[in-house]
This record gives C-alpha cells, sequence and structure tokens, in this order.
C-alpha cells in the first residue's frame, strides 16, 4: 500500500533564525493540517494512543482536524492533555506516538506532534478556546509544589474534580522548565502563560516566590492541606569532577538556559542579566538541554559553537529534530571525546578546554556503549565558554529537615506504582521522581497522580505503613 508523504511545516531559513530567538518552526497552515491528517489510516487499534504516555484520544482528534473540526479536535485533546500548544512542540514524539504509529511500516507516521500544536494555536489565536467548567467545590484542598508539566497535569486534573489547588512555585514566573529550561525559538514563553491561564480558569491559585522548605516548611504544607503533590523537577546541575571547573566562563546549562530565557540575558542591557561572551563556546553533552545551549549561543553572537560528546550520534539522547537544526544552524559536532581539565589564564578566566579521545566499548547500564578513553590522545582547544549539560538532579532544599521523605542514591523522590511517596499525604512524580525526562513523562506522572490523590481521598483510604518505592530515578 502506497501512502502519501509525510507533511512538515515550514520553518525559518538557518541564516535568519540564528540572528534572533524568535520561533524556527511556523506550524501548518489550515490546508496542510487537513492534508496530513487525512494520511491517518484510523486503525481499529490505534496503537499511537498506546505510546502516548498521557493516552490523548490521538486517533479522534486526527479524524476532526480531517474534516475540518478544529475546535473539536481541540475539545478531545484537551480531555487528557491541559497544555496541547506545549506538548505539541516539545514532546519526543518520534519514540512515542509517533514511533508507534503503523505508517512507519510504509513509510513516515503521521506528524502527530505537529497537527496537535496547528489545533492549539489555530483556537488560541482566533479567541475559540472554550473556558472550562469549574465544578463546586468538593471540600478538601490540595498543594501542588512546583508547576512544570507534572505540577500542571495534576493541577489541572484535580481542579476538574472539584478539588482546591494551590501551586507554589519558587521562581518569580509559573511554569517551571517550560520557562527557565526551554529557549524562546522552540517554546513561546507566551504560550506558557497562556496555557497557565487555562489553570487559573479552572480555579487553580498560583504563588511564586514561595521555597517550599525555606519560605514554608513541607511539614506546614501537609498540615495545612489534604494532600500535597511534589513536581519540584530536577533543577540541580551535575557538574565535571575535573580542574579548572570554577573558573570564569565555565557554566551549568542549568545556569546559562535560566540568564537567557527566564532572565532574557539575550536583551542585555535592557535586562540587567549578562552572560559572558566571546568567539568560541563549548557544549559538553548530547541531550535536548546541550542542543539547546548550543543554539542560545549562535544567537548570542558566537562564531564558533562546538558540541563536545564523549559517543557518536547513535547515543545521543537528543531529539532528532533538535540535532537537525543545530546542524543546519552551523553548530559543529566534535565526537568521542571527553573532558580532562579546563584551563585559565592569569586573570582567572578560562582560556580553552583539554579534552581526550574515546573509542567505544561494551554496552553500559544505559544499554549504550561505554566511551573508554584512548592513551596518549589528548589535545586542547580554545574556548571562551565552556557549558557542562551532563543532567540534573532534584534539589535538596524541599526534603531538608524531613527524614521521612526517601530518595534513591541520586537524590530522587521514591515513590510506589501509585506515586505515593514514603511521607503519608505527600505524591510525587516528574524530574522530582525521574531525575531529567520529558515533558510528557512527567505529565503522565502528573495524570497517575492526579487520579491516585482523588482515591486516597474520596475513599478515606489509610496511609500504608511501609511503601513499596519503584525507582524511577
Amino acid at each position: 500500500m502506497k501512502v502519501k508523504d509525510r507533511l512538515n511545516p515550514p520553518e525559518r531559513p538557518p541564516e535568519e533564525r540564528i540572528k534572533d530567538f524568535n520561533e524556527v518552526n511556523l506550524g501548518f497552515t489550515e490546508e496542510m493540517a487537513i492534508e496530513e491528517a487525512k494520511r491517518c489510516l484510523q486503525c481499529p487499534k490505534p496503537f499511537c494512543i498506546e505510546g502516548c504516555p498521557v493516552e490523548v484520544n490521538i486517533k479522534g482528534f486526527i479524524k476532526q482536524i480531517a474534516e475540518g473540526n478544529f475546535l473539536e479536535a481541540l475539545k478531545i485533546i484537551k480531555k487528557t492533555d491541559a497544555i496541547p500548544a506545549i506538548t505539541g512542540r516539545v514532546c519526543p514524539q518520534e519514540v512515542q506516538c509517533e514511533g508507534a504509529c503503523v505508517l512507519n511500516k510504509m513509510g513516515k507516521p503521521i506528524n502527530i506532534g505537529k497537527l496537535e500544536r496547528f489545533v492549539a494555536d489555530w483556537a488560541r489565536e482566533r479567541g475559540l478556546e472554550e473556558k472550562p467548567t469549574v465544578p463546586e467545590w468538593n471540600g478538601k484542598k490540595v498543594a501542588v509544589v512546583g508547576s512544570g508539566p507534572a505540577s500542571i497535569t495534576c493541577a489541572a486534573d484535580l481542579a476538574k474534580l472539584g478539588y482546591k489547588v494551590v501551586m507554589y512555585e519558587a521562581l518569580h514566573e509559573p511554569g517551571g522548565v517550560l520557562v527557565y529550561g526551554i529557549p524562546e525559538f522552540r517554546l513561546p514563553k507566551k504560550i506558557v502563560k497562556h496555557e497557565l491561564d487555562y489553570l487559573r480558569q479552572l480555579g487553580v491559585e498560583i504563588k511564586t516566590n514561595v521555597i517550599i522548605g525555606k519560605s514554608i516548611s513541607l511539614h506546614e504544607l501537609v498540615e495545612e492541606y489534604d494532600a500535597v503533590f511534589l513536581g519540584t523537577g530536577a533543577g540541580t546541575p551535575n557538574f565535571l569532577k575535573i580542574p579548572g571547573v570554577n573558573l570564569n566562563g565555565v557554566y551549568s546549562a542549568n545556569e546559562f538556559l535560566t540568564r537567557i530565557n527566564l532572565m532574557r540575558a539575550y536583551e542585555f542591557p535592557n535586562y540587567d542579566t549578562p552572560v559572558i561572551k566571546g568567539k568560541i563556546c563549548g557544549v559538553i553533552g548530547g541531550g535536548n538541554t546541550a542542543m539547546d545551549a548550543a543554539r542560545s549561543a549562535l544567537r548570542l553572537g558566537f562564531e564558533k559553537v562546538y558540541i563536545l560528546y564523549r559517543r557518536t550520534r547513535n547515543e545521543m539522547t537528543a531529539r532528532a529534530e533538535e540535532i537537525e537544526h543545530a546542524k543546519e544552524e552551523g553548530v559543529e559536532f566534535m565526537f568521542l571525546v571527553s573532558p580532562v581539565r579546563f584551563i585559565g589564564d592569569e586573570k582567572g578566566n578560562l582560556k580553552a578546554i583539554e579534552l581526550i579521545r574515546n573509542e567505544l566499548g561494551e554496552p553500559d547500564s544505559s544499554g549504550r556503549r561505554r566511551p573508554v578513553p584512548i592513551p596518549g590522545s589528548e589535545f586542547t582547544l580554545d574556548l571562551d565558554v565552556a557549558i557542562i549539560a551532563i543532567g540534573q538532579r532534584p534539589n535538596k532544599v524541599l526534603r531538608q529537615g524531613v527524614p521521612e521523605l526517601q530518595v534513591n542514591r541520586w537524590g530522587c523522590l521514591l515513590v510506589d506504582e501509585r506515586m505515593r511517596t514514603t511521607m503519608p499525604k505527600v505524591f510525587a512524580g516528574g524530574d522530582a521522581i525521574r531525575g531529567e525526562a520529558t515533558v510528557i513523562l512527567a505529565m503522565g506522572d502528573g495524570r497517575k497522580a492526579a487520579k491516585s490523590i482523588h482515591e486516597y481521598l474520596s475513599k478515606g483510604e489509610s496511609w500504608p505503613d511501609e511503601i513499596e518505592a519503584i525507582n524511577k530515578g
């Protein structure tokens, strides 16, 4: 069976887009969306839905797009996904819903992510989104700590069930990693703000500049609310344990991206948030965060930006789309190299990095072949700025003085299959239990936690004496 070629939305040309932080992908037109939706086979057993962590009725919403019923398509998505304009942009569809599409056997899968984005954008731009119905309060209050994707999903689902939900965010703007971690050219901040307004329409109260563990203790929160959900993410960066890591010009990706995304360093001096600039930048890592940092560095005016990765392209965890965009924009990839030390000048500023070449050995616990250094292969590379993007872990502040809240060896909160932590009344999900993961996995945790919280509070269940924790880190 021959199927039509997959349609992709137009994108801004690389030579234009590297000059600013405006969005790269321009989205489908109505005609393109309908044409792409008509490629869907409407399978009797839609594997795409099984591949979605929040179980969006993909078959159903695509059918509505094919018929030109865009608003109905959005209603179907919003039953399980509170933030489709975001997930349509940043989810790794290629390994989830699109990866499960049967059209992979005959060609290329339906462009599910871009269709999801299309209907969300279409309705928002025309002011056609329906305001959600807010149910009568059921008498129970739930605190949601953090305002990233896990917390947004949990809060939305609970609000729809009649709970009074109060969300606490440590930073001055809500959105979590969606605001501080993902650059404007991939996810415009106006989109995040708009989707958060949906939470407010559901009756969710959002309190910013409140650090749980400092401003309020977790114990105080547990006393005040009937249940607590912890969606605090993984905001503590992993650093390399090599000489020179404290030199000026060596950043964690977390700090670098937060300065740019949340504090608008790219508009300095209009915004009083500087970042060190120079001619050559090296980004250490091979995930989406590394791609975001490298592409942001290009837009800040670096003449040369390297991705320095200890394995090969085949082992990189970044989305294929992000890698291709980085290549198009001029990022250079240097594979099979590991940092040995950062080299500074007499003033303590970074001037170079020493690297060692690797070869791939046997697979490690991740299933990827382990990089093995080649003795005597060291060399240096001139750098003005280095960005370390080798993963993040949960912050310790929340659990200080809370010994009953147990974690694994990576600092991730331990939960059972119902997202219950080892502390009574407290549930958790997202990067707080997984370490740095994806937006959609976090949303799946949020949905599961909301269901468990509802069961716990509506049935009057007692907390188990011991939690059979599932290690999700």
